[in-house]
């Protein structure tokens, strides 16, 4: 998540990004932190057998840099050239990626080497308006109703800071709703408490939230809890951590497909069981 244009914050400093809008934020977690915890034959083993290009979000994209590493790391494809390697081989993916910050979009579409295949949009994911009537025109090009796969990496605690547990909620409600598989990076508690100090730091005002938050302590666990007891989705597959210890989850909703796209089952991809 990133800043409304109003109120978005250019200084370096990490404190001054109190919506997550960081301008320099690949430099302190490097994208290959993610995506080496990934096995590369990941969309082969959860669409054996898409009837077309697989459709993907990426929600709160920064400036595009860990979007770009994730497409090409799913679809096999070496940073130095532009052929593919053998284990993604045939699987296309078109992928939407959105966020609020307008200068972080602009140099995402400036700098991305696949504008054919990514799009950068600015959008308040949290504008429901705004973001519905975005959303179903992009996919009504591919004449689908949900993404096969989206990614939500590090932006919950943002989510959480500025909307409370409710907007939690809603974001998480939303999520499982638009998509079949769900990657999911959770900050941790711990980071909370490290974004509120650095604004004391700066002689800012508190996260109008922090310190009402019911949702608190392990925040893998309690997001976990929401999306599989609240959200009709299952937990897949734990791949790990970062070294910045957070944890990389995929989810699978219970819900039928419009598509038709029937998901794969946790015992049907035993490579995926880390």
């Amino acid at each position: 998540m990133a800043a409304p244009r109003g109120e978005r914050c250019p200084g370096p400093d990490p404190g001054a990004a109190p919506y997550g809008n960081f301008p320099n934020y690949s430099r302190f977690h490097p994208a290959e932190g993610r995506v080496r915890l990934l096995p590369r034959g990941l969309l082969r083993s959860l669409f054996p057998a898409p009837p077309g290009p697989l459709l993907g979000l990426d929600v709160g994209c920064n400036s595009g840099e860990l979007s770009v590493a994730l497409y090409r790391h799913l679809l096999g494809l070496q940073e130095s050239k532009g052929s593919r390697d053998e284990p993604a081989a045939g699987k296309d993916l078109n992928l939407l990626c959105c966020d609020i910050d307008p200068v972080l979009i602009e140099r995402a579409q400036q700098c991305s080497p696949f504008p054919a295949s990514i799009s950068f949009a600015e959008l308040d994911i949290m504008d429901s308006s705004a973001r519905d009537s975005f959303l179903s025109s992009y996919l009504g090009r591919f004449g689908r109703s949900t993404f096969d796969i989206a990614f939500c990496m590090s932006v919950t605690m943002w989510i959480h800071l500025n909307h409370g547990d409710r907007g939690l909620l809603e974001f998480l409600a939303f999520l499982s709703s638009v998509c079949t598989y769900l990657l999911m990076e959770p900050q941790p508690w711990k980071c909370y408490r490290a974004a509120a100090r650095r604004l004391r730091r700066l002689g800012r005002s508190d996260f109008d939230h922090f310190r009402a938050l019911a949702i608190n302590g392990d925040m893998a666990e309690r997001i976990t809890q929401i999306l599989t007891k609240d959200c009709a989705m299952e937990l897949v597959c734990c791949f790990g951590s970062t070294s910045w210890d957070r944890s990389l989850l995929l989810f699978k909703s219970r819900a039928s497909n419009p598509e038709g796209r029937s998901p794969v089952l946790k015992n049907e991809v035993p490579e995926l069981q880390q």
